[in-house]
């Protein structure tokens, strides 16, 4: 047995031969200046590629959501979304901390908010409740096994949002993209702002980019900065992410068939985990387990790397690092695990 078979989550990944050759060749700039070619560079094509004016290089995931809260919500107003969002349950917090509105979670069964809970909260400021500052939602959903949000679904949340900015938490938004043949821009369709990651199913190494109008823009970069978050000769890594939306996306399908077979060798044996391999359409696997440790230490022993998202919930997730021969050591794993 050679290596290891990590399927902890799809942050694990390393940089393609291309993409460290060119970060080797990029050229830089002070991009806190503003001037940093591969930077801007990125940041235009980020923004072509998803329907929006403009796009701002962030150093991750979590500080593009609190950066975009920060811009769109408004100081003593709530925030709607979903309870096991990445924005309430994945951020240690992190909301607590920076911003001025409150988190009002609402029910994401099957990674969908209802969007009579958004009209019910906009009811709600009429009767001494908090008033609805914006609406967060997150595509594709992790917690429940990466959803992907319906285009109609997403036409129904914007209509019962009235006058409220929507947000799109879409770290794997790519993965919602080829999973469901929707383009990307049409799934972001109609929301003041939207992100990304580069650095997970894409294989880039560091970064997100958050995108929206040019004045959502502009205030993103001031938060940014507030927050810590500018950077200097940054062209280094942003080449790596213009690699990843040229050549890593279209790959992500190989993911979401593994995911499915992964899903398949679950569901097999443990028939009652409340796993259905047919809603399994993009990169993570998540099920019940009555002893989570004892699973993981169990697929650890026959080198696989397994996660938990929730007490009782296991999470495995797919991506470029891990080939058929790293699913089918998974599947024998699987196959022989303790019940």
């Amino acid at each position: 047995m050679s290596g290891l078979v990590d399927l902890r989550s799809d942050t694990v990944t390393r940089p393609t031969v291309a993409m460290r050759q060119a970060m080797a060749d990029a050229e830089v700039g002070d991009d806190g200046y503003g001037e940093d070619p591969t930077v801007n560079e990125l940041q235009s094509v980020f923004a072509e590629r998803v329907g929006m004016e403009e796009a701002l290089y962030m150093p991750s995931g979590i500080m593009a959501n609190q950066v975009a809260v920060r811009v769109l919500g408004r100081p003593g107003t709530t925030v709607l979304a979903g309870r096991r969002q990445h924005l309430v349950a994945y951020e240690d917090g992190a909301a607590g901390t920076n911003l001025s509105v409150q988190l009002s979670p609402v029910d994401d069964v099957g990674g969908v908010i209802d969007p009579g809970q958004v009209l019910l909260a906009r009811e709600g400021s009429e009767h001494h409740l908090p008033t609805p500052g914006m609406v967060a939602i997150e595509n594709t959903h992790m917690a429940s096994g990466g959803r992907v949000w319906s285009l109609e679904g997403l036409k129904a949340l914007r209509a019962a949002c009235g006058d409220l900015p929507l947000y799109v938490d879409g770290a794997r938004i790519f993965n919602a993209e080829v999973a469901s043949g929707v383009p990307a821009h049409r799934l972001v369709e109609g929301a003041a702002a939207m992100m990304a990651c580069l650095s997970k199913g894409l294989c880039a190494p560091v970064g997100s980019v958050l995108a929206g109008s040019a004045e959502v823009i502009a205030r993103a970069r001031v938060e940014r900065r507030r927050l810590g978050g500018s950077m200097r000769q940054a062209g280094v890594i942003a080449a790596a992410g213009l690699v990843a939306l040229a050549s890593m996306v279209d790959r992500l399908a190989e993911d979401h068939v593994r995911a499915r077979r992964l899903a398949e060798a679950v569901a097999d044996r443990w028939p009652d985990c409340g796993l259905d391999p047919d809603a399994v359409r993009t990169n993570v696997v998540v099920f019940a387990h009555r002893d989570p440790a004892e699973l993981i230490g169990h697929l650890r022993e026959a080198g696989v790397l397994a996660g938990t998202v929730a007490p009782g919930a296991v999470r495995l997730m797919t991506h470029h690092d891990v080939d058929d021969g790293g699913i089918e050591r998974a599947v024998i794993a699987l196959a022989d695990a303790p019940g």
